[in-house]
């Protein structure tokens, strides 16, 4: 049995029209019109397939083929159909997409799962709207309280509550229903990195992900006229920012050659040309797959922000998450089912964030990559080639028609 590899690759490029910006990207980020024209997409395409559909309290979107039993715990696989503000075509809807085909072509030959199998696309797992990312998974896990979700906001001030009550209200869909843990999840995605693309390998089986740090910084000083204020005496927000920023960069940034440091998002007020800036407000993400380290890193990056004197500094930790390993036994399902399919594989740890982190928290989880040109992602020139997009799909496949488990296997 196979996937419709012309299906799958014709419905990425319909969906990258929802949200298509210059130069063939897409900025479709969550809970916005963007994704919603995504949802109603996805909705009928699972429709043509008479999949049953159901959403939970924080905007997860699942499709289900129904299996024999529908009491056992169900077997999940998916992605994330937001994207970043300049994004790409294949950062997570690659992985829904795939998803949904497996269940098209089981259910079209008639194929029918143990249990429950599900695909699903969670919610805000980009973070760029509303931080910090993965609040669907991390609630599916029971890793954020809902309340503390739907208080988030984004830069125009609108809530998640506020945006998942009108997703709710556009997709009135039943809710999620199953009491149990997930049986086992999948995850298939683009490398967003060079070395499978390097290593001419179509098929990376993904032994982990680096850990992750996050924190919202605020620096408040004294606002006051560009021309006349003496620099001695300034509170310039922006110049403790500088500050700061060169010794994170410096004692962080610099620590090893695997740790990854970042400030990728600035905001400052009042942003005038002539009137010294009162406040910064930034972002930090530190990654290392290492967890003593990350851990050691992120004392010290808190430490270093605390100790910031000339001007008042607030820390916000926003998430963090040690670094993690994703099933052995299904790790080698899937290089078995690529080497079954004549599709070469490798080891490969993933150095960005995805669901599956919390998903391996519930559950046996397993990740599939395939390259990505360049390695280049969240960026409008990202690209997978149609070959690959097609060998993910059908590896996913062939490991879940001989996916077992300790006395439990999908289909019999």
């Amino acid at each position: 049995m196979k996937i419709n590899a012309a299906r799958l690759w014709q419905r990425l490029m319909a969906i990258a029209a929802d949200g298509a910006i210059e130069g063939g990207g897409v900025n479709r980020q969550a809970l916005s019109a963007e994704e919603f024209a995504a949802w109603r997409r996805v909705l009928d395409w699972a429709a043509e397939s008479g999949f049953e559909v159901c959403s939970d309290a924080v905007g997860n979107l699942f499709i289900i083929l129904p299996g024999v039993d529908r009491h056992a715990a169900p077997l999940l696989l998916g992605s994330h159909l937001d994207s970043q503000p300049t994004g790409g075509r294949f950062d997570g809807v690659y992985g829904v997409l795939a998803a949904l085909e497996v269940l098209t072509s089981l259910q079209e030959n008639a194929i029918r799962p143990t249990c429950d199998l599900i695909a699903v696309s969670w919610m805000n797992e980009e973070g760029s709207r509303f931080a910090p990312g993965m609040m669907g998974s991390a609630w599916f896990a029971g890793q954020r309280e809902l309340a503390a979700i739907r208080a988030c906001h984004d830069a125009d001030g609108i809530s998640v509550g506020e945006a998942l009550d009108r997703l709710h209200q556009v997709f009135p869909l039943p809710r999620y229903a199953y009491s149990q843990s997930p049986a086992a999840y999948f995850e298939l995605h683009i490398e967003q990195a060079p070395l499978l693309e390097q290593a001419n390998c179509p098929i990376g089986v993904v032994s982990g992900i680096q850990g992750k740090h996050t924190w919202q910084v605020e620096i408040r000083g004294e606002s006051g006229h560009a021309g006349t204020v003496a620099m001695d005496t300034r509170r310039d927000a922006l110049q403790a920012f500088t500050v700061l920023a060169g010794k994170l960069y410096q004692q962080i940034g610099q620590y090893d050659d695997r740790v990854m440091f970042t400030i990728g998002w600035l905001e400052m007020e009042p942003n005038a040309p002539s009137v010294i800036p009162q406040r910064v407000a930034f972002r930090v993400d530190l990654r290392h797959p290492d967890a003593a380290v990350l851990a050691r890193l992120a004392t010290l990056t808190a430490t270093l922000i605390q100790q910031h004197s000339f001007c008042e500094v607030s820390l916000t930790p926003l998430s963090a998450a040690a670094p993690n390993t994703f099933d052995s036994g299904l790790q080698q399902q899937i290089t078995d089912s690529a080497a079954g399919l004549n599709v070469a594989s490798m080891p490969v740890l993933s150095a960005a964030g995805h669901d599956a982190r919390y998903l391996a928290t519930l559950c046996p989880t397993a990740m599939i990559f395939i390259p990505c040109r360049d390695g280049v992602s969240h960026a409008v020139s990202e690209w997978a080639e149609p070959e690959h997009v097609a060998a993910g799909a059908a590896v996913l496949l062939a490991t879940l028609l001989s996916c077992r488990l300790p006395g439990w296997q999908l289909f019999r």
